[in-house]
């Protein structure tokens, strides 16, 4: 199997391939780097059939959509992922085919509840749950430190000793290490009970990191330009959140809300489909029609997305606009389907 890291820095990119068909798999790209990751397969004789995101991203832009939309490789994360204009979502265990090369899924969250992990050839490319040493922050929104002990004893600590970790992040100069070792000595969770690693992870008291703001809304949207000015993690903190449950009750009710679903339109048509009644207002789009909500200024809207994470943006957006009652659906179509839900398509 060809594996190469190519940033050669914190953060860590992985470009393999199988030997005999050429077929390739491009996994935590940055965006900044887009040329040179094109340029190394080229150089390898390799054709990318997948451009794989491990999580969604708080510290650099990722570079999933632009390698993607220059090679035609096919966008894979995790079916949690926010982010729209994913050609496959994922599930734990299940199996991407790359020539002869099997690509297994492992669903890892607590870092991000999107996380996953690739095993395959006798190594695993952890992203950021499990780290040479060390494991990712589980203090984002969404993460788990609980879930994230799991992931990591229950589903990588599973593997063969021998197997070999590949994060996609490293801070001491490390190349790899193996799940045997990270078993025997990672200092916060060798002999570590669960609720042992959850205080760990919670006086840890990190700073955010410095692009978060540019970075993160934009990985959740796929919105790689100025096109829309995010909101900052002050107001999002203060959008309202209310259940799947709650928004039913409510539109039995004789008074219900204004449902605003911030989607892509294949996303509103597609295998989530959408709540009736609801109007489709792209998050891109909003801030330069959120005129068309001028009916239901004085009215409770409903914003709702896949995930219940472009939707808190934009609940946050109309705040700011002067829309007094802006709630957001918690968990989003995910969570209205897997509660047995109504949609139609």
């Amino acid at each position: 199997m060809f594996c190469h890291e190519l940033n050669r820095g914190h953060c860590k990119t992985y470009l393999l391939g199988c030997d005999q068909t050429r077929r390739a798999a491009l996994i935590d790209p940055l965006r900044e780097h887009t040329g040179r990751y094109i340029a190394v397969a080229a150089y390898h004789g390799l054709r990318l059939d997948y451009v794989i995101d491990s999580h969604t991203h708080a510290d650099h832009r990722s570079g999933i959509w632009d390698v993607a939309s220059l090679t035609g490789a096919r966008v894979v994360m995790e079916r949690h992922a926010p982010a729209p204009n994913v050609d496959i979502h994922v599930s734990d265990r299940e199996v991407l085919e790359l020539g002869t090369l099997r690509l297994r899924i492992l669903h890892t969250p607590g870092h991000t509840p999107d996380g996953i992990s690739i095993a395959t050839e006798g190594r695993v490319f952890t992203g950021d749950t499990l780290l040479i040493g060390g494991t990712g922050r589980a203090d984002f929104a969404g993460g788990d430190a609980g879930k994230q002990y799991d992931s990591i004893v229950t589903a990588l600590f599973s593997l063969p000793d021998d197997t070999i970790v590949l994060p996609a992040h490293d801070y001491r100069g490390n190349l790899s290490s193996t799940i045997g070792k990270e078993k025997a000595s990672n200092p916060r969770v060798a002999g570590r009970t669960r609720d042992e690693y959850i205080r760990i992870m919670n006086e840890l008291r990190l700073a955010l990191p410095d692009k978060i703001q540019e970075s993160l809304q934009a990985n959740q949207s796929a919105i790689d330009d100025d096109s829309l000015k995010f909101p900052d993690l002050a107001q999002l903190k203060t959008v309202c959140q209310i259940t799947g449950a709650e928004l039913r009750e409510r539109v039995a009710s004789g008074a219900p809300p204004v449902i605003l679903d911030v989607r892509e339109e294949d996303e509103y048509r597609g295998e989530l489909g959408h709540i009736r009644g609801s109007r489709l207002i792209p998050l891109r789009a909003l801030p330069n029609r959120a005129g068309e909500l001028g009916d239901a200024r004085n009215s409770e809207i409903v914003v709702v997305c896949r995930a219940g994470v472009r939707s808190s943006t934009a609940a946050a957006i109309l705040t700011a606009l002067g829309f007094e009652r802006v709630c957001n659906l918690k968990g989003g179509m995910l969570e209205w389907n897997e509660a047995g839900m109504p949609v139609e398509r």
